[in-house]
């Protein structure tokens, strides 16, 4: 994977969780170099991010995110050495659509005719830019008043995966578009996707860490994989829970109510055969899936196949119980360690907490701030490659 393109992301407080972070560790798997940056921040400081979620209200509900570190300071930023442009959505984009050197610098990568992608309530600062004139473009619904008063050609999100393309400009309604909005963007920096008719299968339980499930889900299924997810007693429709864990100073990860995540496929009927690899999320639902017996046999069946095995984080419980760790390397969260080593596997050090190793058709991570290695090594297994 050519590592030949740079992107920016617009940050602000309380962007949606996953409208940055899915992006920004997808394109960084695909050999992408991606900053990040928020008005009135550096490099080094943090952005505090929005779980919307869709819970059978008349709109979305909102809890605390993951804080979002930034990796580039706002008023340094030399927009001529960027590709790209991502705009996340959530409710920052009310804010920093009033804000000139915002509104401005969008404005200079529209000029440029180099591709922005925006998503969800990013549209807002699209229209104060005045770059939607005349141009085709969704958003969340709510938004539509202020995109057709910007003089845009309106097009209503009937579903919530809905993507638009106009020129150099892409448009999603919800985070649920994501697999097309990636990929879409991707395409428009010149990208080119091989290999990827691959069928990945993730192993899910209630309380799963909710990046861990979604970020690197959708970063395989914006390649073109078909990916499905399964969770004992759920059939495809069903929601498992999920946990936000944060590094917030104390000395364990803290836990917040993460998005609900919905099943793609029926538990009872997976037949591991049909599929080319398995990921296994981390966060505590590997602590009771490690007791069933299903759970486990499906994990002996990959790895004694030798079909790539992914997974992260306290998802190396399930490793150890199903006992395939005997003789193989692998890392895991280092609360993690012992559950490792009784079961039979040589333990190799996270540090930094995004180190990632693969050993034969093993992909093992630490934690979240992994993905980018975690989903590039599993790639690399797969044959799956990103070039320009």
């Amino acid at each position: 994977m050519a590592n030949s393109r740079t992107v920016l992301i617009l940050c602000g407080d309380y962007m949606e969780d996953y409208e940055v972070m899915v992006p920004f560790q997808a394109l960084q798997a695909y050999g992408i170099s991606v900053d990040t940056i928020c008005p009135g921040k550096k490099a080094g400081d943090s952005c505090p991010t929005a779980v919307h979620d869709f819970c059978g209200h008349q709109t979305y509900s909102e809890s605390r995110g993951h804080n979002f570190a930034l990796n580039a300071t706002f008023d340094e930023v030399d927009l001529t050495k960027y590709d790209g442009l991502v705009i996340p959505g959530g409710r920052a984009p009310e804010y920093l659509a009033l804000n000139a050197s915002v509104v401005e610098l969008v404005k200079e990568f529209s000029s440029s005719g180099k591709p922005i992608a925006s998503i969800c309530h990013g549209q807002l600062i699209l229209a104060a830019a005045d770059t939607v004139n005349g141009k085709k473009c969704t958003a969340y619904a709510t938004v539509g008043p202020a995109l057709i008063a910007a003089g845009a050609e309106w097009v209503e999100p009937k579903t919530p995966d809905v993507c638009v393309v106009d020129g150099s400009l892409i448009t999603a309604a919800t985070y649920e578009g994501h697999p097309e909005f990636i990929q879409l963007f991707v395409k428009a920096l010149g990208g080119k996707i091989t290999g990827a008719d691959k069928r990945i299968l993730f192993l899910c339980g209630d309380y799963m860490e909710d990046y861990e499930v979604k970020v690197p889900f959708q970063s395989l299924q914006a390649l073109g994989s078909q990916v499905d997810a399964v969770c004992p007693e759920k059939k495809a429709g069903d929601r498992c829970s999920t946990a936000i864990h944060d590094f917030e100073g104390d000395q364990t990860y803290s836990e917040k109510p993460g998005h609900t995540f919905a099943l793609t496929a029926d538990f009872d009927g997976v037949d591991s055969s049909s599929y080319d690899a398995l990921v296994i999320p981390g966060g505590r639902a590997p602590e009771y899936l490690a007791l069933n017996e299903r759970v486990l046999s499906i994990v002996k069946e990959f790895m004694n196949s030798g079909k790539p095995v992914a997974s992260i984080c306290h998802g190396q419980q399930i490793l150890a119980a199903a006992g395939v760790l005997k003789g193989r390397k692998c890392t895991a969260y280092p609360a993690v360690k012992l559950n490792v080593l009784l079961g039979g596997g040589t333990w190799l050090e996270p540090d930094p907490i995004h180190r990632c190793f693969t050993d034969g058709n093993l992909v093992t991570g630490a934690a979240w701030p992994g993905h980018p290695e975690f989903v590039s090594q599993l790639m690399a297994l797969l044959g799956i490659q990103v070039s320009f």
